[in-house]
């Protein structure tokens, strides 16, 4: 049996004559750069997040470029974040020649461990910027306390997690801006890339929505030296036909990560693979079935490749040991949950057509793979 770490296949051709008829009403109004229709998708962007404002962008790499040159970050400030993420968790702040300031993760949850930031904030401290890794949200309610002790915004990268919630409240929505992704493989993915920005401040975003368009409010009249990083037309009315279906297509993620959580714990295997944790009051949305392999993750993840199951590691290399970021001075063991999880953790299929079958024969092989050790 063959299971794909991701298909996306059988997604798009349910929903074609849609997507057909939705770029066939771009491809008549000739209208392909923002617009009524991009216009219209924010609108319903911002709805489902619990915003007031939703401003689109070419990607979600420039969402958080974009809003981090809202809080005009620049050489010298910093911005302290995680190592364990996509690299554009960081490159966004180093682009600016703002100082990254890592703090290491709760090895759980894969986020930041906000115990340990207070002690990071300097009166260089500019943002601080968490990631709401694999589809649950970090600590959003104490990220918020130590936000407003100290004054220092917070830039939600929720790249992963569009319709996550903690106590109810959506990603994007729990901070000064949320940043997110259409990237394919999201859970509210384009045919192309995509991205987005949330918030409630209306001057903030009167100020993104110059951003993405050369810094200019007026055409041709520049307040700010911005970026040009506008959504297609075609990538927004593709999303908006797909806007509607996204909470059952993540209900079925967490209804999969589920059926894992029975399967592992029927099999005898959760000293060998330990499953995600779940926070209490928190809806995660999986965009990734991340588990940690104590012992042989990469044998495994060779073994599962020869049985035909896609698997993916995220991220093998810690981002303060990236080679591009050498110059920042860290070493090994820096920050050691995130290095262990760098060398421990796997992802599994858990897209929303996956189904059960294939689930048992991932689990099926796994089991395979420990008897054979």
């Amino acid at each position: 049996m063959k299971v794909p770490l991701l298909d996306l296949k059988e997604q798009n051709q349910s929903l074609r004559s849609e997507i057909d008829e939705a770029i066939k009403k771009i491809l008549d109004s000739n209208g392909f750069i923002l617009g009524s229709e991009v216009k219209a998708f924010e609108e319903e962007l911002a709805d489902y997040c619990g915003s007031k404002y939703a401003i689109s962008c070419a990607s979600g790499t420039d969402a958080l470029l974009l809003a981090l040159m809202a809080f005009d970050v620049s050489d010298g400030d910093e911005v302290i974040t995680t190592p364990y993420s996509f690299f554009a968790t960081v490159s966004s702040v180093t682009r600016l020649g703002a100082m990254p300031v890592f703090v290491d993760i709760n090895p759980e949850t894969y986020n930041l461990d906000v115990s340990q930031i207070e002690e990071k904030i300097t009166e260089r401290t500019k943002a601080i910027q968490p990631v709401h890794l694999y589809g649950q949200c970090a600590e959003m309610e104490n990220l918020r306390k130590v936000s407003q002790k100290y004054g220092v915004p917070l830039v939600e990268d929720a790249a992963q997690a569009i319709g996550a919630e903690e106590n109810g409240k959506r990603a994007g929505a729990m901070s000064e801006i949320g940043c997110f992704s259409f990237y394919p493989s999201k859970n509210l993915g384009g045919m192309g890339d995509g991205g987005f920005m949330t918030t409630d401040d209306e001057q903030l975003a009167k100020k993104l929505f110059a951003l993405r368009v050369h810094g200019s409010e007026e055409r041709y009249y520049h307040k700010y030296v911005g970026l040009n990083s506008r959504l297609d037309a075609l990538q927004a009315a593709i999303l908006r036909v797909k806007l509607p279906h996204l909470d059952s297509w993540s209900d079925k993620r967490k209804e999969n990560a589920d059926n894992y959580r029975k399967l592992f714990t029927d099999a005898g295997l959760t000293e060998q693979i330990i499953l995600p944790f779940e926070r209490e009051s928190v809806r995660h949305i999986y965009n990734q079935f991340v588990v940690r392999v104590p012992e042989s993750r990469d044998e495994l993840r060779k073994f599962l490749t020869e049985n035909e199951i896609g698997t993916d590691i995220y991220y093998p290399v810690s981002l303060h040991l990236q080679e591009c970021f050498a110059y920042l001075g860290y070493k090994e063991n820096a920050f050691p949950e995130s290095e262990r999880a760098s060398r421990e953790t796997l992802a599994l299929p858990i897209y929303p057509e996956l189904k059960l079958e294939q689930q048992e024969y991932v689990v099926e092989k796994i089991a395979e793979f420990f008897e054979l050790e």
